[in-house]
């Protein structure tokens, strides 16, 4: 009988410890990740705009913005992060985006079991999930849903702003690279910003997201504006282009502007990218 009822002691304690330990380890994993390893420009932009430029240890050799990015250390490109410099940095959390990162990478971190949050969203209209749902995965639910709440404040603004401007859906051309020209086509978070803003993207019915575009298409599809990315050369290397689209409205009428890179990104930048375009379809300075 006493043997019995020692069994039974040691049973309940057994159970009593495999439920403790259940407890902490659920605690333990749902703690906020301290060590965040991104692994794209945009994904480091949206986490210094959310506080967590401090918990970054890790990031691409193409995340140069804001300026404290470049100062992290560096785990390799976004197509081909070293495994080893991300294992050595010991982050409780990869981020990584669909949009540029591979699957592959992603498999092999879950494999090692290093935690990984993959970004699903692509387009102006699915940021704002986009961010509340990474701020539920790394515990800063509020600062993420009041961030995704600014931004779709925003988005509604620009849209209503372009009902009242009433533009007449001038007809625009975003050139990415002069030579071979390379253009924002459907699909791109350009494209969007150019919708939101009412005017009419001349490469929106291209079958790529960045088609390369004839210098005929461009003549007869005859742009009011074209805008262009600047820096890196770009005035000098475009000066051949524009001497061959010397009679398309857009030149010959000086609506030619050299813009930043801040809708090459989905993040925080890209509502900076709509005032810009915005402002100067509308003829402002």
């Amino acid at each position: 009988m006493r043997g019995y009822q020692l069994r039974r002691l040691s049973y309940l304690l057994f159970l009593l410890f495999t439920f403790y330990f259940s407890l902490f380890t659920v605690s333990y994993a749902a703690e906020p990740p301290k060590r965040i390893i991104s692994l794209a420009p945009n994904m480091t932009e949206i986490l210094f705009a959310l506080g967590l430029g401090d918990r970054i240890v890790g990031v691409t050799s193409f995340c140069d913005y804001p300026e404290e990015a470049k100062k992290k250390p560096k785990v390799g490109g976004m197509s081909n992060p070293s495994l080893e410099a991300v294992v050595t940095l010991k982050p409780d959390i990869v981020v990584m985006t669909t949009d540029g990162n591979p699957k592959e990478f992603e498999a092999r971190l879950r494999s090692m079991g290093i935690r990984t949050y993959v970004f699903t969203s692509r387009r102006l209209s699915e940021l704002p999930r986009g961010i509340r749902e990474l701020g539920a995965a790394l515990g800063i639910k509020a600062r993420a849903n009041e961030f995704a709440d600014h931004f779709e404040a925003a988005l509604r603004k620009f849209r209503m702003e372009h009902v009242r401007a009433a533009r007449n859906a001038k007809k625009v051309l975003f050139i990415v690279w002069p030579e071979p020209l390379i253009v924002a086509g459907p699909g791109t978070v350009i494209d969007d910003a150019l919708r939101i803003i009412g005017v009419e993207n001349i490469a929106s019915g291209a079958k790529a997201e960045y088609p390369k575009y004839s210098i005929e298409e461009v003549i007869r599809k005859s742009p009011d504006t074209i805008f262009i990315g600047k820096g890196n050369g770009m005035e000098s290397a475009s000066e051949g282009l524009f001497k061959m689209l010397r009679k398309v409205p857009a030149v010959k009428e000086k609506r030619v502007f050299y813009v930043s890179d801040d809708l090459f990104r989905l993040g925080p930048r890209t509502l900076r990218g709509i005032e810009e375009i915005s402002a100067l379809t509308d003829g402002k300075p």
